[in-house]
């Protein structure tokens, strides 16, 4: 039985948006629902009652309502969402326009800049024009190589509010991964910085945009906004303007935002890489519209006098995912650089100096603040702290205590799981439920997710597979470039026909708490059982020797043995009696089939630029096959360790 952690008062309870909704339902479709697991069953049971009344909740914003809301919510793929409907994304972003506090943004150097909603409506409004100028009209593509910084958000906001389709990469990427990306959707204008700034030292980005917009032939402008130098030199970047001398002179007259279909392309996001191209994700503007107001004002409780911050890249869902807070009129805080400089407490600094509500960040943050030995809560005032929200891989128990034990006690931890392909998440928090040691809270609503076994039965209490048994807004419209819909319907569809197969491996207990279990592409088989990687990641990587941790499963003489590669701590040599003790860990606490068959030591594990362990990769290193677009990686060079070892090739 999991240790419930925390548990909201009736008081908080009853203030939160997700009581609000709950008794709006309850007076609009005669219901008495008292419990979040009462209005969830009927989210899903009732898809269009649910979408409506969430389109009604969060205000938004059209110049035509819809006269549909789904024509058929299990048709997967194909379902058609508010049909009639014409908005605009960026209209509905920029709704508030007073002074109040939009956008703070803080650098590894400390500085911080503040922009208001009003001078954020300026701002975009004045882009925007240059770009309908440059002759840009909807469904081009607008692409960003930026910092997380105000820029970047002026500059989705400006393409979104004329119908541009927006996409972008973090400066991080090497050249082949952005070519990967924008290679394929050929976008007309690229909005790039001068560089970027990571840990202490400033990193040039000219360079590297020159060598991607002389691959880019429909690139049309290039803008440049000035970060690591205040007057770059664009003499190599024919073509090339500066951010502010692109701006238009602002105009009297009311900017008008164009009105499109509510299925009209917002975004186009990107799968990782590390297996092939690229897959380009088409989603829609009131999709993502209305699924990312529910997930911030009903699942994290965002409200208006909140602060929100996510520790995000432009290259990670969660940049679009944390930007939507501005549709709310929270003050969102950007933070560019590495979390730990100038010191391992560098971002709940940030926190307390701006009053951060709403604190976001990943699983690994967490964990290596842990082993860092931090301790915010006695080093920091975070009174206004409420929530702190994790994704990118599966929390451990282990994280989940930390936070409770050495952030703040009094707060919702939200563990979140989706992925780019939604924009959105599939389980997350529940601000009206108790937090329990390594579960996400809650499916969210109106998404009817599942834990399907191999015959396709939904089972509890049992590890399988994540499905969502009927269409949600936010999944994507299509592929790029996919005419047919085969790499579409390939993506998701094909495991179980008429339903969107995630790829994550979990268990949905009967309290509806969800535990993500890994990647089920990477779950293990030892003689035919399966074994999720993260039940082996949190033992393991909660032994004090050990700093990170990879494990796959390796063919081998007609089955599948596991092979767990540690990466010691500082100070720590790999030994026997660590291997008996990882053994013996696990032969405990969860079981003998959970036990590797070897036990290696790694100088380095490999991540995706996302901060995701990257098992698939590592285990064609092994095999000797060809690992495609290394550039996808943060670490490429540690791929190179893999290849050939010899104890792989023995008992």
């Amino acid at each position: 039985m999991a240790k419930k952690l925390w548990e909201p008062s009736e008081e908080r309870i009853q203030n939160t948006e997700m009581y609000r909704f709950m008794r709006r339902i309850n007076e609009q479709h005669g219901q008495n629902f008292t419990s979040y697991d009462e209005l969830y069953r009927w989210s899903v049971d009732n898809i269009p009652d649910f979408w409506a009344a969430m389109w009604e909740f969060a205000e938004i914003r059209t110049s035509k309502p819809f006269h549909t809301v789904v024509d058929d919510p299990y048709r997967l793929p194909g379902a058609r969402w508010f049909e009639g409907a014409e908005l605009n994304f960026a209209e509905n972003l920029l709704r508030f326009r007073d002074d109040r506090t939009a956008l703070i943004f803080w650098g590894e150097d400390r500085a911080r800049r503040r922009v208001t909603y009003a001078e954020l409506y300026r701002e975009v409004t004045r882009v925007a024009t240059a770009l309908r100028a440059l002759g840009i009209r909807p469904g081009d593509r607008v692409a960003g190589f930026m910092p997380n910084m105000p820029e970047s958000i002026i500059a989705m906001l400006a393409a979104t509010s004329i119908g541009a389709t927006w996409s972008s990469c973090s400066p991080d990427f090497g050249k082949k991964g952005v070519l990967d990306r924008f290679g394929q959707i050929r976008p007309r204008v690229l909005f790039a910085a001068d560089g970027y700034a990571f840990k202490g030292r400033p990193f040039d980005s000219l360079a590297r945009v020159k060598e991607i917009a002389d691959n880019l032939p429909s690139l049309e402008k290039i803008v440049i906004t000035p970060y690591i130098d205040a007057d770059p030199d664009l003499g190599a970047l024919p073509g090339a303007v500066l951010f502010d001398d692109f701006k238009a002179t602002p105009g009297d007259a009311e900017f008008r935002f164009e009105q499109l279909p509510a299925s009209h392309p917002l975004y186009i996001m990107f799968t990782s890489g590390t297996t092939g191209l690229p897959k380009c994700m088409v989603q829609s503007a009131g999709g993502i519209l209305v699924n990312q107001l529910k997930e911030l004002m009903l699942h994290s409780d965002l409200k208006r006098d909140y602060t929100i911050f996510y520790f995000t890249t432009c290259g990670w869902m969660m940049w679009n995912w944390l930007v939507c807070s501005l549709a709310v009129g929270a003050a969102v805080v950007l933070y560019d650089g590495n979390p730990f400089h100038p010191h391992p407490g560098a971002l709940f600094e940030m926190a307390e100096k701006e009053r951060i509500s709403l604190f976001g960040t990943s699983a690994g943050y967490l964990a290596a603040l842990q082993n860092a030995g931090v301790t915010p809560r006695t080093d920091y005032d975070l009174a206004p702290l409420r929530a702190v929200l994790s994704t990118g891989s599966p929390l451990s128990v282990e994280s989940f205590e930390f936070v409770y034990r050495e952030i703040k006690g009094d707060i919702q931890l939200a563990s979140i799981s989706g992925g780019s392909d939604i924009n959105g998440c599939f389980a997350g928090g529940n601000p009206m439920g108790p937090v329990y040691a390594g579960e996400l809270q809650c499916r969210c609503l109106g998404m009817k997710v599942e834990a399907w076994d191999e015959a396709g039965k939904p089972v509890v209490g049992e590890q399988a597979e994540l499905v969502c048994a009927a269409a949600a807004p936010c999944m994507p419209i299509y592929f790029w470039e996919d005419p047919t819909g085969a790499r579409y319907h390939a993506a998701y569809f094909d495991m179980f026909p008429g339903v969107w197969r995630h790829g994550d491996f979990i268990e949905i207990n009967d309290r509806g708490g969800v535990t993500m279990l890994g990647r089920s592409d990477a779950t293990l088989n030892p003689g035919g059982v399966r074994i999720g990687t993260a039940e082996i990641y949190r033992l393991v990587e909660g032994l004090d020797e050990v700093q990170d941790s990879l494990v796959i499963g390796q063919e081998w003489k007609g089955d599948v043995r596991v092979v767990l590669f540690v990466k010691m701590a500082e100070g720590v040599s790999f030994s026997d009696e660590l291997v008996a003790k990882i053994k013996l860990t696990l032969r405990k606490n969860a079981s003998p089939r959970h036990v590797p068959a070897k036990i290696l030591p790694t100088p380095d594990v490999p991540y995706t630029l996302n901060m995701k362990k990257v098992e698939l990769a590592v285990k064609k290193a092994i095999e000797g096959k060809t690992i495609l677009n290394r550039d996808a990686l943060r670490n490429p060079e540690s791929l190179d360790y893999f290849a050939n070892l010899e104890e792989l090739q023995r008992d």
